[in-house]
């Protein structure tokens, strides 16, 4: 097949999929074709079936915002007409979903049909379901396309509250590629960061509020207090600023260290114990999925698709949102123990075999071909 994936090219868990998709879609021996505004963060084109489209917007002066939409909807018909593509496959309900929509009616005016599959990931239903600013187009958009999906049943059913959609939305959940995430030998990195031994805690995010990563601050000073420890916070964005104050003002600054973003976070990860995610929603929580692959297991909260993922009890704890000393509590439990720790990592990698690659990626194959196979021939106009 030749897929079109509309994504956006960040280390959000959206851009981190997409991208996971099309490179492991690109070994099957599909052809796939990226088309957004900037390479994707982890798009290695070393492949003879991959392909990157940049979408370049205009800065014409009569538009205070460039309309990206546009340039979008403009690439995406350029390119699949010159690419004769079998389906396109978007990333996040806006602004890809509409701009697929759009696309796909120019094309029926030159006599090409094209299937969309819509994936939606989470905020672009959790925020957007919010706002009734977008609310109409979200709806349309998901209900035009061809084919949807959800990564979690949580957010299914978060889709089908927020908006009025009468599309059947197929769960597919998030992967793991166990080849690049596992346990990797980092004896060294965990001495330099621990010289004197203890644990090493660990979160990954893009800063956002939304991510709680104050609260990740708040539950290692507890932890500090009892287990000789160190955080690693991996990531940026607008709340590194006063996650650092916190730090200080806590008095475990000299504990934390702020690594930014990292490309090889498998190898920060193996040198870790606990992976720390207390956030106000997350529709499936890719970082901690693969933190798991790396035999960390998690302390979450038990908001979204999380419960569906972190079992309480087995790969670790979750506790209420803002809950900082349930959280504290149960990752001293766990770190306070080393038999029982070492049970808790053996039960994260078991679990997180069964989101592995090979098992998620023949589901959206099956669904390429239905929608493919559904699709209706058109005149040009």
């Amino acid at each position: 097949m030749k897929i079109g994936i509309v994504c956006y090219p960040t280390f959000g868990g959206s851009g981190v999929v997409a991208t996971e998709l099309g490179k492991a879609l690109a070994d099957r021996g599909h052809q796939v074709h990226f088309v957004t505004y900037n390479q994707p963060a982890r798009l290695d084109l070393f492949s003879e079936n991959l392909f990157y489209h940049e979408v370049a917007v205009s800065k014409y002066p009569l538009f205070d915002f460039p309309p990206y939409e546009l340039a979008l909807a403009s690439r995406l018909v350029d390119v699949v007409r010159f690419e004769k593509l079998d389906v396109l496959h978007v990333h996040y309900a806006i602004p890809h979903a509409s701009a697929a929509y759009m696309a796909k009616q120019i094309l029926a005016t030159y006599g090409i049909s094209i299937p969309v599959v819509t994936t939606l990931h989470g905020t672009d239903i959790t925020l957007v379901g919010n706002d009734r600013t977008y609310k109409p187009v979200v709806e349309f958009s998901i209900n035009q396309s061809d084919g949807v999906t959800a990564v979690s049943e949580h957010l299914k059913q978060d889709t089908y509250k927020f908006f009025d959609v009468y599309k059947d939305i197929r769960v597919i959940q998030n992967f793991i590629d166990l080849n690049r995430f596992s346990l990797k030998s980092k004896e060294h990195f965990k001495k330099a960061i621990a010289p004197e031994g203890g644990k090493i805690l660990i979160h990954t995010s893009n800063f956002r509020r939304v991510k709680r990563t104050q609260d990740v601050i708040r539950i290692f000073a507890k932890v500090r207090e009892v287990i000789p420890s160190k955080l690693l916070m991996v990531g940026d964005g607008q709340e590194r600023p006063e996650c650092e104050q916190l730090a200080r003002d806590l008095g475990v600054a000299e504990n934390v260290r702020f690594l930014g973003k990292q490309e090889a976070v498998e190898e920060i990860l193996s040198v870790s114990d606990l992976f720390l995610m207390p956030s106000q929603s997350e529709s499936f929580g890719l970082a901690a999925l693969e933190a798991m692959a790396c035999k960390v297991p998690v302390i979450s909260s038990n908001a979204g698709g999380l419960p569906e993922l972190n079992i309480e009890g087995v790969t670790g704890y979750l506790r209420d949102v803002g809950d900082v000393d349930g959280m504290a509590e149960r990752a001293i439990y766990m770190l306070s123990d080393e038999e029982r720790l070492n049970q808790f990592k053996e039960n994260a990698l078991e679990h997180a075999r069964k989101f592995e690659l090979s098992y998620i990626l023949p589901q959206y194959e099956q669904l390429y071909q239905e929608v493919i196979a559904n699709v209706k021939p058109v005149a040009a106009s």
